[in-house]
């Protein structure tokens, strides 16, 4: 199995798949490999890149919302799904409000808030999804939903994650972005969704490989018998995977399947 987190690693800067790593992951699916996308993003803003993939006539999965949904490609058949309570997120909300961020859920394929910002708007261009902004944050989510995003400028929130760990230690926390601190149900993340769809899959871990670039692809990489990160890591991260490729806009993704499942990589090709 192969787990691709989406945004800064399978995908360019301008939210593409490239040519290059689109060849080589339908050559890699042609030789029985799963190819299953991880991402934070809800997942009718993964459907249309992985059937651009031929996930769906691979019989393959989406990994949403960092973990909290596992899905079908081919019919959208919903096989895992976690939430947090409205109490949590309401605790969320008030957190936000005390540290003077804004801060977003979703519901009904919509994104919440209470507030514009311009990281409000980065993600409703990286989802597709409509933002509905809200006079009441707590009154419009009467209901759990799947995660919560909150949003700063990144240095003041790289300085809150830690925070947020110590003030809610039975959530899952990670950031995505520098300017996305996410919060998930207590045991929920990228590693604990691969692990429950390899065991369906009969997939032994040591079969697993693994790419990403961020907080919340760490657990994941961790996990995986390869992790592997794109050049445009996070910093700090640099050291807790096994391998580093190219970055997301030199075909990473390509030089980790021509390399370890295909075994025909050359640099000419990703350089």
């Amino acid at each position: 199995m192969l787990v691709l987190d989406m945004d800064d690693t399978l995908l360019t800067d301008d939210h593409k798949i490239s040519e290059l790593n689109k060849k080589v992951l339908l050559e890699a699916q042609a030789k029985g490999v799963y190819v299953v996308l991880a991402s934070g993003r809800p997942t009718s803003a993964m459907t249309a890149y992985a059937k651009e993939l031929e996930l769906d006539l691979n019989d393959s999965y989406i990994i949403s919302f960092n973990g909290a949904i596992i899905s079908t490609v081919k019919d959208d058949l919903v096989l895992f799904e976690q939430k947090l309570t409205i109490e949590q997120i309401h605790e969320l909300y008030d957190y936000s409000v005390k540290k003077k961020t804004h801060i977003i859920t979703y519901l009904d394929n919509e994104i919440i808030s209470e507030t514009d910002s311009e990281y409000i708007e980065i993600e409703k261009e990286i989802t597709g999804l409509a933002h509905l902004k809200v006079p009441s944050f707590k009154d419009a989510v009467s209901k759990p939903a799947v995660k919560c995003i909150l949003l700063a400028e990144p240095s003041y929130l790289k300085g809150l994650e830690q925070d947020l760990k110590l003030a809610m230690p039975y959530l899952s926390i990670a950031m995505s972005k520098p300017f996305f601190l996410e919060a998930a149900q207590n045991g929920i993340d990228k590693a604990a969704s691969i692990k429950i769809l390899a065991e369906k899959l009969n997939i032994h871990q040591s079969e697993i490989i693994a790419v990403g670039n961020a907080g919340n692809d760490l657990t994941m990489i961790e996990y995986a018998g390869l992790g592997v990160w794109v050049d445009n890591v996070t910093p700090e991260l640099r050291d807790r995977a096994n391998v580093i490729v190219a970055s997301n806009n030199d075909n990473g993704v390509a030089e980790v399947v021509q390399r370890y499942i295909l075994n025909n990589f050359v640099y000419e090709e990703v350089n």
